[in-house]
């Protein structure tokens, strides 16, 4: 077994080791490693990107398309028809009809293969890493087995890689697993080696994205060897199952064509032996019997219907890489689909919102300057990319953009009202808090969080503009509309602040108590508008 061989069997058990043994199996350190050492290993293991498959020319495509039973026999009596019988016009035809279909063979797989492509320009450009024991930004194809990666909200992981230290680190992964709430990372090692790619939580993966927090990460995988290049690596294999078309039309045509040549041979020793017909004539008539019995128009009629099935399905955004594979999906009784990004759009959208003891829709009219709306957008780490568009969290860009879609700048009121601390969200307290600074010198706290966990920390309602003691009655209310939410299966976040005269500090009995609840908010994936008709 090759060294590579024996670190791809290691890297695929990584989550069960601890921080220290994967430095020892890696012979790398948390400082990174040194300029020189990547260099070797770079040469050892190769450059990280997903590596393109002998790829066929066009020419190889073509000749391909003719290695058909059927399609070899029409070539065939194509040839014979032209010869023997001088019938140019037919042999035209039959020669159109094959050249078309071989055309549309190879259109439908040049197709196929920008699926690759696509996998391929998902990977993130540069990379943030520590080597020599300084922090340092590379080529992301550039990472080896060893480096110590930075990862930070909105960076795309570069590669697979056990992380070694996380701070608030949130991760989502529905390229490889399908969902699309964001996994929260830990360093804990697992102890079953058989645990399933979304349940790695000390592992990030290639090509996901990290939406909150940040971390550091040793690589244990590059290039092919990842998760996603696996998925790339299975798309590069064409697959060899016959449909049932092609199937039944090989079984055709070998019927076909042993059942001419016996008849054929039959026919010609008949007219020499009992009609005293000469070995000319009657080669001549053979081969005419056979030309006629040929079915030429059945491929012409089998491609041009599935021509026009491919180009409805291509109508409906969807990829047929053979032509017969559209006789196969007609004939397909059960479906199995994922939901996340398949029936939905993979985008968490605000859907309700409960204050002043009213549930609204997002629809309705209530005030867009209201303090759980600025509370919701304070109490956030989404941030703006240079085109302008939301990165981090999908939660928290949803409570974003249903701010700007009701008309509260976010940027202006940060810059009126600038973040002067933070206490980052965790799973044992459920809450995430901002402080900022007030025109006026005091200090507002903004909190999001779990609602039963938020209403134990609050003393105070915001109602109707005015802020008053929370009665046992608010608390019913509020827990009822939560309950009302989760039942149409919405994520239910709360809000609440407190403003206080002095830099409050970073500890959580004391900046997340003593609060004023400003209201609840309901968010779901919604499911894309064509899915149950698609679904239909």
């Amino acid at each position: 077994m090759s060294e590579q061989q024996k670190q791809a069997q290691l890297h695929e058990a990584f989550y069960a080791k601890s921080v220290d043994e994967v430095t020892q199996a890696l012979d790398t350190t948390l400082d990174g490693l040194t300029s020189s050492e990547a260099k070797a290993r770079l040469a050892k293991f190769g450059p990280n990107e997903l590596e393109e498959g002998k790829k066929k020319s066009m020419l190889q495509k073509f000749i391909e398309q003719f290695k058909d039973l059927m399609i070899a026999v029409l070539l065939v009596a194509a040839i014979i028809s032209a010869v023997v019988s001088h019938e140019v016009v037919d042999s035209l035809i039959i020669l159109a009809v094959v050249i078309i279909n071989a055309i549309m063979g190879v259109v439908q797989e040049a197709k196929a293969e920008q699926a690759i492509e696509a996998l391929k320009q998902m990977s993130t450009p540069n990379a943030n890493i520590v080597r020599d024991g300084h922090p340092m930004t590379v080529k992301s194809d550039e990472l080896v087995p060893g480096d110590l990666v930075l990862l930070e909200a909105g960076d795309i992981v570069p590669a697979d890689m056990r992380l070694v230290e996380v701070s608030s680190l949130k991760i989502e992964e529905a390229a490889l697993t399908g969902e699309s709430v964001p996994v929260e990372k830990e360093l804990i090692v697992l102890e079953d080696a058989e645990v399933g790619i979304g349940d790695r939580v000390n592992m990030a993966y290639s090509n996901s994205n990290v939406t909150y927090g940040r971390g550091k990460g040793i690589v244990v995988n590059t290039g092919m060897d990842t998760e996603v290049g696996k998925i790339a690596g299975m798309l590069a294999q064409a697959d060899e199952t016959e449909t049932p078309l092609k199937r039944n039309l090989n079984e055709l045509g070998k019927f076909l064509t042993a059942a001419i040549v016996v008849i054929a041979v039959i026919m010609f020793f008949v007219g020499i032996f009992f009609n005293n017909t000469s070995w000319a004539d009657m080669l001549l008539t053979s081969i005419s019997l056979a030309v006629a019995a040929i079915p030429e128009g059945l491929p012409a009629i089998v491609t041009i219907i599935l021509a026009l099935g491919t180009q409805v399905m291509a109508k409906r955004n969807a990829m047929i890489r053979k032509l017969p594979a559209v006789e196969t999906l007609g004939a397909t009784d059960i479906i199995a689909s994922d939901k996340t990004g398949t029936l939905t759009l993979n985008q968490m959208t605000v859907e309700k919102l409960y204050v002043d003891n009213q549930q609204f829709a997002v629809h309705d009219e209530f005030a867009n300057d209201h303090m759980a709306i600025k509370v919701m957008n304070f109490a956030n780490d989404t941030k703006f990319s240079q085109e302008g568009t939301l990165i981090g969290d999908p939660t928290e860009t949803a409570l974003i953009q249903f701010g700007l879609d009701q008309g509260f700048d976010v940027k202006a009121a940060l810059v009126a009202e600038p973040r002067v601390a933070d206490l980052p969200f965790d799973s044992d307290r459920k809450l995430m808090s901002t402080v900022h600074q007030l025109a006026d010198g005091k200090y507002l706290v903004a909190v999001k969080g779990a609602p039963d966990v938020l209403l134990t920390r609050t003393t105070q309602i915001l109602m109707d503009g005015q802020v008053r003691p929370l009665q046992q009655a608010d608390k019913d209310n509020i827990l009822a509309n939560n309950k009302d939410m989760a039942q149409q299966a919405l994520r239910v976040l709360a809000m609440a602040y407190k403003i206080v005269d002095e830099m409050p500090e970073l500890v959580s009995e004391t900046l997340e108590n003593d609060l004023i609840f400003a209201g609840l908010v309901g968010m779901i994936d919604p499911e894309r508008a064509e899915a149950a008709h698609a679904v239909k």
